[in-house]
């Protein structure tokens, strides 16, 4: 079964070339955006748009009307789920909903639909668009702890010029891949173009290109021993909080390198901070944490064997471009009835 016409409402910022993107991707479908009332973009993919835009009672109910209008929504209403909510209440006629984020499934589980919801509306998240520049940030995490960064910018500030500087080699290490979806296939793929053994791990255990050895989750606490960098690229969800606790610090290998392009929920943060004042981790690039924004009060931003990102691993000046590629891509099968790619699973959350 095949659409017809589909009215495609964006909900989020989005610049009008790629407005006109969607536009032409066939003759069924009808783009509307009111770029007034979406909130100006600080950076690429900034899908919040500037905090201090406020929109007036009369432009609230216009954008309110316009998304109830939508068989398709391209963005989630202010990436606000309470929003979210309103609107699959108000529009019978909604039928699938596009998220800005790899892991859009939370903010969709966050806005406590019910099963009717999903039976009616499909929702898919933007899992691929980000995994080349996370995978970019995780090796060049995996380089900053073998090549010892802290260390040297220690030296160049104190203006030391040491006898050596030893690092540790990339070739012949073993990198430990948790997460083999998109982001962490780009990451195997990193880590075999430059000599490394990949392990990897995921719920079903099956071959993936690029990975020498594939494990189930429950085997962690038997595997992490190998790894000389632990790079975690999971969701987070209730079975992957605190993965990475002090007993699974312990079982590693002491001087491993911890990389979370992620979720900080996966790996729990007191615990990686008495490993790392150990020395049990020897390293720790954070793109992301337990709580966002990084408490100001947390140790981690005083660690000198820690690396503190705010969350932006995986932005690049293309990432507003991929997403709607991918969503181009889905529209294509939407209008003629195939299945769509990157479906949330609202029991997995993602």
């Amino acid at each position: 079964m095949t659409e017809s016409n589909v009215r495609v409402v964006v909900a989020t910022p989005l610049v009008p070339e790629l407005c006109d993107r969607v536009a032409a991707v066939d003759p069924r479908v009808e783009v509307v955006v009111d770029q007034e009332l979406l909130p100006p973009m600080r950076h690429p993919a900034d899908f919040s748009g500037d905090p201090s835009f406020a929109r007036t009672p009369d432009q609230e109910a216009r954008f309110d009307a316009m998304c109830d209008t939508a068989d398709v929504l391209y963005g989630i209403p202010d990436v606000d789920p309470a929003k979210l909510a309103r609107t699959v209440a108000a529009n019978p006629n909604l039928r699938w909903v596009q998220t800005m984020a790899a892991g859009g499934g939370s903010q969709v589980v966050a806005a406590g639909l019910a099963d009717d919801d999903y039976a009616r509306i499909v929702f898919t998240t933007s899992a691929g668009a980000h995994g080349i520049p996370l995978a970019e940030w995780a090796i060049f995490g995996v380089f900053c702890g073998t090549k010892d960064l802290p260390r040297l910018q220690r030296q160049q500030r104190a203006h030391e010029w040491p006898v050596r500087v030893v690092g540790r080699p990339i070739e012949g290490s073993t990198i430990l891949v948790l997460g083999l979806g998109g982001i962490g296939q780009q990451v195997a793929k990193r880590a075999k173009a430059l000599g490394m053994t990949v392990l990897g791990m995921k719920r079903r255990v099956e071959p993936v290109e690029n990975v020498d050895e594939v494990h189930p989750l429950d085997d962690l606490r038997s595997i992490v021993g190998r790894a000389d960098h632990i790079v975690v690229t999971l969701p987070g969800t209730p079975t992957t909080t605190g993965l990475l606790n002090a007993d699974i610090f312990k079982a590693a290998k002491p001087g491993v390198t911890v990389v979370n392009v992620g979720r900080g929920t996966v790996i729990d943060e007191a615990a990686l901070v008495d490993a790392l004042r150990a020395g049990q981790v020897g390293f720790a690039a954070l793109d992301v944490f337990e709580k966002e924004p990084l408490d100001a009060s947390s140790p981690l931003w005083d660690m000198e064997n820690v690396l503190v990102s705010p969350h932006s691993g995986g932005l690049d000046t293309r990432e507003d471009e991929r997403i709607c590629e991918i969503f181009c891509e889905n529209l294509r099968a939407f209008l003629d009835g195939a299945p769509l790619r990157n479906v949330v699973d609202p029991t997995q959350g993602y």
